[in-house]
């Protein structure tokens, strides 16, 4: 392995795991990233640690939990500071005539001020930066100060909130947030992507993060360009679950599911194309054979999947199905990874903290709870670990999962689960209520350790099981850092 190999992490924003070909799905067109698995090497079987973007980002930039860093629920106030945002766009947003294509933006920003959601946490990319790294961040931030570089970026081309309309974005331009019009944002994050590695210093090893919006929502065909929205027409989306809404979630029709699915997979088959141009750039300019190329997922998304279109606040109380948790992950280095390899086990977000940290020498934190497998990147191919367990929250909602079984304890709201996931592995029956003692004895020893795991990570200061999380989004830091004010958007 070169000492200091290049990193470009491509994050997609509520993908499912099972929404690429590699993944067995046989209707979706994802060529390139397929082509990527045939590459290096697949996870099948990686998780978020939490069902919703800005923690899960925040757990995989720190490798802490969301009851470490305080960040419980997706960031819908403290993007930026207002006077950063084009005077023209702010008198948009106090005309009430103002067409649609400003109300997204105006409630997410106007009157809005900064707030660092991160601050005093140690991210991946300061510690690549400390060690010569030039770190490059295209598209999604969604963890608050949008407008000024942080951890340890220097190349910082934002998109001002976590989701936004796919032609009209609002980006950071000269210093300012702006609208573009027309423009597709898959298109523009990868341009400025490939603008970083266009411009990067070739005697350095770099950083990218390149953070799409898609596949979130929004799904209408205005949205995605014809030529990816039109290749689904005539799809019959068989790959998705057709079965009633959920009893938590909201209603749907047939051609609400036909209309969000096509859509859906419109925008990941955009995304898959613009990834290939990275790829393509990155072989061509030769550096290909010296960088670890990581595509992901910031969390999961049901599309169908148990009656859900959405992630862990695609139901209340909040959901903690595999479709939600559950991400895609492929990693390639062609001087180390076998083509074409899989490995098998268990992973978390929270691994790649002490992975990144672990390449470049650092001894493991012991406040992060997971662990490295730097190992990959040596030509081993891992067949199971001695950690077989993960773990997963959202707000006062927690799950411990293993190979076998999963187990969800719900501290406010909504009623505890239990999964025998050999014989149930579309988490279809809960047995919660099983008069049956083996089944009790092992909830039981699944609720005992989860507990002990939580108690030995959280901070209590920052432990969200006692928090009022709805999953309509978060608006101030927790705990004393936030002086009590309120946290959390209200059902």
């Amino acid at each position: 392995m070169a000492d200091k190999p290049n990193i470009v992490m491509v994050m997609a924003d509520d993908m499912g795991y099972w929404s690429m070909g590699c993944a067995g799905n046989r209707e979706v067109r994802t060529p390139n990233l397929d082509r990527l698995a045939e590459e290096g090497m697949y996870f099948p079987e990686y998780f978020c640690t939490s069902p919703v973007c800005s923690p899960a980002r925040a757990s995989v930039l720190c490798g802490r939990m969301p009851s470490q860093h305080g960040v419980h629920d997706w960031i819908s106030k403290g993007h930026l500071d207002y006077q950063e945002v084009a005077p023209a766009l702010r008198e948009k947003h106090q005309d009430p005539d103002a067409s649609w294509e400003y109300a997204w933006s105006r409630q997410q920003l106007a009157g809005d001020r900064a707030i660092r959601y991160l601050d005093g946490f140690r991210g991946y990319t300061e510690i690549l930066a400390e060690h010569g790294y030039a770190c490059g961040l295209a598209g999604k931030w969604h963890l608050g100060d949008a407008g000024h570089p942080q951890k340890g970026f220097s190349y910082w081309e934002p998109i001002a909130m976590g989701g936004d309309n796919y032609y009209y974005p609002v980006v950071l331009r000269d210093g300012q947030f702006d609208m573009l019009r027309g423009t597709y944002v898959t298109d523009y994050i990868t341009e400025k992507a490939l603008d970083f590695l266009k411009g990067k210093d070739k005697f350095r090893p770099f950083y990218l993060s390149v953070h799409y919006t898609a596949p979130h929502s929004p799904w209408e065909r205005a949205q995605h360009p014809a030529e990816f929205y039109d290749l689904y027409r005539d799809c019959p989306f068989t790959e998705t679950p057709n079965v009633p809404p959920h009893k938590w979630g909201q209603d749907y029709s047939q051609e609400d599911r036909r209309n969000r699915l096509q859509g859906y997979y419109a925008a990941v088959t955009a995304m898959d194309r613009d990834i290939g141009r990275i790829v393509d750039y990155l072989k061509a300019e030769g550096t290909w054979e010296d960088t670890i190329f990581i595509f992901t997922a910031d969390n999961g998304m049901s599309m169908g999947h148990h009656g859900i279109f959405g992630k862990g606040n695609g139901t209340f109380p909040l959901n903690l199905y595999d479709t939600a948790v559950r991400v895609p992950m492929i990693i390639v280095y062609p001087k180390g990874i076998p083509a074409g390899s899989v490995a098998r086990g268990l992973y978390s977000h929270y691994d790649i903290f002490p992975t990144i940290a672990g390449m470049m020498g650092e001894e493991p934190d012991p406040d992060c709870p997971g662990r490295s497998f730097q190992e990959i990147f040596s030509g081993q191919v891992p067949d199971g670990r001695d950690a077989v367990v993960v773990y997963d929250e959202y707000g006062p909602a927690r799950m411990i999962r293993t190979r076998e079984y999963k187990y969800i304890q719900r501290y406010r709201y909504g009623e505890d689960e239990f999964y025998d996931l050999k014989a149930d592995p579309g988490e279809e029956v809960n047995l919660m209520e099983k008069d049956d003692a083996v089944v009790q004895g092992r909830i039981a020893d699944l609720r005992g350790q989860l507990e002990e795991w939580f108690a030995r990570y959280s901070d209590s200061d920052r432990d969200g099981f006692h928090l009022p999380v709805f999953g309509e989004g978060q608006i101030a830091l927790v705990g004393k850092a936030g002086d009590g004010a309120k946290a959390f958007v209200e059902k």
